[in-house]
């Protein structure tokens, strides 16, 4: 089922997310994906993040399905041209993919292929508007489909930042290109995130939203991601409960689920990114009150 759908059928949907290894061996994958098996909705598989080659998303999502786990295809616009993107597009709903990610992708120069060229055939709305064409039964020059391609379209949103009004217009512009539902960027200052809600719906956006929910694993972390990824805002309170902690699993476990309930009011879902720490998932959806119903 698609995740908008469920978003709307349940009032919270739970997903997670996975990066698939760099090479074909996929024990450790599927190991991390089976403390999520049950406990979340779905699952992104990640494409090509932070400019690294990795194994394919669709390989690795059709992995999941035929695990019994419902995955949502990430597919960005950096590395493949618009028939190669519609041709991906096709081959996941053939192989029952029912939800996709929509990114622009990160930049190579901070991969590990720093000198591969960078595609972008289509940005991020284009694409999403491509694959709303692809499930009316058209390709991207109106060629009628053999069988149409539908999925339910997921979009990247950062509610955190500082320039509110930015955002929102590319809210309104990934909702016009086709958005079914948002995942955030992580989110740790319900306050500030309350704000934008606030602004979202003064614009009578309707679209359904998951929060963004990064483990943090220690006070490093916390100051490379306040300083280096945009749209993350991490107040000084919330990176001293890290403070002298040799382990810091229990207290991300802890501040997963205080965020949770924060943020419940405001959205209509939940984004997990564990980052390693999977098997902490069950616990942190057991603390926060929001198992999943199927």
């Amino acid at each position: 089922m698609g995740i908008a759908d469920i978003a709307k059928r349940t009032g919270c949907a739970v997903t997670a997310e996975l990066g698939p290894p760099k090479g074909t061996n996929l024990e450790g994958f599927l190991k991390q994906a089976a403390f999520l098996k049950g406990r979340v909705h779905g699952v992104n598989v990640t494409d090509g993040q932070a400019g690294l080659m990795k194994l394919g998303s669709l390989a690795a999502c059709h992995k999941l399905k035929v695990s019994g786990i419902e995955p949502i295809l990430q597919i960005t616009c950096r590395d493949r041209n618009r028939i190669a993107l519609q041709s991906d597009l096709l081959s996941a709903s053939v192989l029952g993919i029912e939800n996709v990610l929509v990114l622009t992708g990160d930049p190579v120069t901070i991969g590990d292929h720093p000198t591969a060229k960078p595609v972008f055939d289509l940005d991020a709305g284009e694409l999403m508007a491509t694959v709303k064409k692809l499930g009316a039964g058209l390709d991207l020059t109106d060629h009628k489909l053999d069988g149409a391609a539908r999925f339910s379209i997921g979009a990247a949103m950062n509610p955190c930042v500082e320039d509110l009004e930015t955002e929102i217009s590319k809210t309104r512009r990934k909702i016009e290109s086709g958005a079914d539902f948002f995942q955030t960027q992580g989110v740790f200052d319900p306050a500030r995130f309350e704000r934008f809600i606030t602004r979202y719906h003064k614009e009578r956006f309707t679209v359904p939203i998951l929060a963004g929910i990064i483990l943090v694993k220690s006070v490093k972390m916390a100051v490379f991601m306040n300083e280096k990824i945009p749209g993350i805002v991490i107040p000084p309170q919330v990176i001293a409960r890290f403070d002298g902690k040799v382990d810091g699993r229990p207290e991300a476990t802890a501040l997963a689920a205080d965020l949770i309930r924060a943020l419940k009011p405001y959205v209509q879902g939940f984004h997990l990114m564990a980052l390693g720490w999977e098997d902490l998932v069950p616990d942190i959806v057991d603390r926060a009150g929001i198992q999943p119903s199927f």
